[in-house]
């Protein structure tokens, strides 16, 4: 039996930089505070956390500290919350993802200019609330067809689209399709970064070939939520699991490929144990 890991997967750039951001302040001896967790990993986190790195869980805890440095994780953050960094003189370390922050330029830009601004990804994500932030106007979010079809500008004017980083490639290009068929003055941004859309390209392209996926990633993992469709969609036998506790597999002997993909904030030794393990054990 084969085990053949994707040919993209794991830590992505920005990820990997939020989380070493982490880890060199945590040395340096001041008291670190990250906005949210740094990254969508609870064993990342948990391991920072031991090292010295509190989470403050939202704005109203960011309110009620009076020292010590924040580092802003790799999601991003609305403008207030920066604003809020300086009114409390707090030392501001911002790990925002070089691609998340390019977004918040141009909706930022575009929404001064009185362009309605369309977010295409998922609204309770950290990410996408960081976004919403920088919008001087009007903005809506949607994730699905069915939203789409039905949006109607609010007042018929210049539309400018953006895509979550990690959105899902082929959703995405599905809802601009609809918005150019309705006519509507579009400007699209095509943000969903290049790390993402290999890591999904690779991802089917595996499952494609395998008679069983494993999918590794955080819980919270919107990106690696987004694999998982997309090898279910490919390979019926597909596990999600977020450490190596959590697979339980038995394989018959008729299984050929094991193919294995990681989430975007999945450090390199989890991905090695769970190879491991299935190469030692079936």
């Amino acid at each position: 039996m084969e085990v053949k890991l994707a040919k993209c997967a794991g830590f992505c750039f920005g990820v990997k930089r939020a989380v070493d951001t982490v880890y060199e302040q945590t040395k340096t001896g001041k008291t670190i505070y990250t906005y949210g967790p740094i990254v969508h990993n609870e064993e990342v986190v948990s391991e920072l956390e031991q090292k010295g790195a509190v989470v403050l869980e939202g704005e109203e805890a960011l309110g009620k500290l009076e020292q010590g440095s924040v580092i802003i994780r790799a999601h991003g953050v609305p403008e207030k919350i920066y604003r809020l960094l300086e009114q409390k003189n707090l030392e501001c370390i911002d790990a925002t993802c070089p691609f998340v922050k390019k977004i918040h330029g141009i909706v930022e830009k575009a929404s001064g200019r009185g362009e309605q601004v369309v977010i295409i990804g998922n609204p309770v994500h950290p990410e996408v609330e960081g976004i919403v932030g920088w919008c001087k106007g009007p903005v809506t979010v949607m994730e699905t067809v069915e939203e789409a079809e039905n949006y109607v500008p609010p007042d018929g004017g210049k539309i400018c689209v953006v895509s979550q980083t990690t959105f899902n490639y082929n959703k995405f290009h599905s809802i601009v399709e609809i918005f150019q068929k309705k006519g509507y003055n579009v400007n699209v941004a095509n943000t969903i970064c290049n790390a993402t859309e290999e890591r999904q390209d690779s991802a089917r392209e595996l499952a494609r070939e395998a008679d069983v996926m494993i999918v590794i990633g955080g819980r919270h993992s919107s990106n690696t939520r987004k694999l998982y469709e997309i090898c279910s969609g490919e390979c019926a036998d597909t596990y999600f699991i977020q450490t190596l506790d959590d697979l339980h597999l038995e394989l018959p002997k008729a299984v050929r490929l094991v193919g294995i993909t990681a989430g975007a904030s999945t450090p390199n030794k989890l991905i090695e144990e769970v190879q491991n393990y299935v190469r030692i054990n079936f």
